[in-house]
């Protein structure tokens, strides 16, 4: 089972914030008065940050080669 705490250092991989009493308003009762609905960005921003969490950060692009002078031997 994935801990709240869990949870808040995956989204810290993309770099997004949220407090943990934020986070336990997403997992209350919808008649809960501090109930929060999770939104599209936080649901984004964790499914990117569990694919890092789960694969590893993507690896950077090779740099593209500049042409060599060729010399007129």
């Amino acid at each position: 089972m994935i801990a709240n705490n869990d949870i808040i250092k995956i989204l810290e991989l993309v770099d997004f914030r949220v407090s943990k009493s934020e986070l336990v308003a997403f997992f209350r009762k919808e008649d809960h008065p501090k109930y929060k609905e999770c939104g599209d960005q936080i649901l984004r921003n964790f499914l990117n940050g569990l694919v890092i969490h789960l694969r590893g950060p993507k690896p950077d692009k090779k740099p593209k080669l500049t042409p060599q002078k060729k010399s007129n031997d």
